[in-house]
């Protein structure tokens, strides 16, 4: 399926299976490939929010069996969304937010599905974006924040690096870039100076272009405190390869950063979608 009738917008083919009608003003998308029970356990945390915010699974093309019809129904999820298209994080991004926008919601809220992220925060993201918030990033790191069994190299990596620069580069103080509790309003996404919905995104360049952009254009930029819990013992669960993965995440960083990403930009001539 496209979800971009006007041909306006490139969104990856992906395919809907909807259990039910559109409840509410926002939604919570789920990203997820391959979190099997992680995911699941994530589901049931999130079961009480499912009356003031629909719940749509987001997923990257996972062969585990977990985002199944049997799996997600019973869990509360309003709809899944599964990307056949190219393209990784970003494109799963750009598949959720076209269809929360052609769904008609006023904003979404996005979360990781490997159970790391405590779903009790969000509320405390439609109510900022309830209050006219365009960009509201989760922190670990503000008072009411908790940061759980952190490794210490991606610690050192979004205090000295990560947060500065994006901080820098949108003129707005962040304290926790790295993490993908985020929400974004419908103002901010449809916004002609941001176009969100272009292929240069695929893997993790829209979490940081949002952040930039949002506050570069003097839209309303908020964070609210938010728990991570990494596992105190067995694998972790992130699809980042130690250096290989960091490597690319800290050249997209520096691009993002140097503006690369603005709809302007003419430095990489796809960008102007």
């Amino acid at each position: 399926m496209s979800a971009d009738p006007a041909s306006v917008r490139a969104v990856p083919d992906y395919r809907v299976t909807e259990f039910r009608e559109r409840r509410t003003r926002y939604c919570c998308a789920v990203f997820v490939l391959n979190e099997n029970g992680r995911l699941h356990a994530q589901l049931e945390r999130m079961r009480p929010c499912g009356d003031h915010i629909d719940i749509v699974v987001a997923d990257g093309g996972s062969t585990d069996g977990s985002v199944s019809p049997e799996q997600l129904q019973p869990r509360g999820v309003r709809a899944l969304l599964v990307k056949t298209g190219p393209g990784r994080l970003s494109a799963q991004m750009r598949m959720a937010m076209a269809y929360a926008m052609d769904e008609g919601y006023e904003g979404l809220v996005v979360i990781d599905g490997n159970n790391k992220d405590d779903p009790d925060a969000i509320p405390l993201f439609t109510a900022r974006l309830d209050g006219g918030a365009d960009h509201v990033q989760g922190s670990r790191f503000i008072p009411g924040g908790h940061a759980s069994n952190t490794p210490w190299a991606r610690w050192l990596g979004i205090h000295l690096v990560h947060a500065p620069l994006i901080s820098l580069a949108a003129g707005f103080r962040y304290t926790d870039t790295t993490n993908g509790f985020r929400a974004y309003s419908r103002r901010l996404l449809l916004d002609p100076r941001v176009k969100p919905f272009r292929d240069v995104f695929s893997g993790y360049e829209l979490h940081y272009y949002l952040a930039i952009r949002a506050a570069q254009l003097g839209m309303r930029v908020a964070e609210v405190p938010v728990t991570r819990a990494y596992p105190s013992s067995g694998a972790m669960p992130t699809k980042i390869s130690p250096v290989r993965g960091s490597i690319q995440i800290l050249r997209t960083l520096v691009r993002a950063c140097l503006h690369r990403y603005d709809p302007s930009s003419t430095a990489d001539g796809a960008f102007d979608a």
